[in-house]
């Protein structure tokens, strides 16, 4: 499957409506990233939590509320956690240190 729905130059979506689960995973793939239950939860969950708040969560709380470290996440992402996050999760780019 390809990505049919426009993106900004980093690869985020410019529409948070287009996100689906579908498209997380060819966004991942996209990253050279495969896709596991994990991370599509822990996307769910920052979804949940901006569609409460209005804004990413910063890395620690997100890691406090998920009952894992900051470490684990990196373990997990290698990278940024939160970026990789909302960039497949149809989330603005967090600002700040993530």
């Amino acid at each position: 499957m390809t990505i049919n729905v426009p993106l900004d130059n980093e690869g985020f979506l410019l529409n948070r409506d287009d996100w689906s689960e579908q498209i997380a995973v060819e966004l991942a793939r996209t990253d050279d990233f495969e896709m596991t239950e994990q991370v599509m939860a822990l996307i769910r969950e920052a979804r949940n939590m901006y569609d409460e708040d209005g804004v990413v969560p910063p890395i620690r709380i997100f890691a406090k509320k998920q009952k894992v470290s900051t470490k684990d996440l990196y373990d997990i992402f290698k990278k940024g956690p939160m970026k990789l996050i909302c960039k497949w999760g149809g989330l603005p780019k967090p600002t700040g240190c993530v």
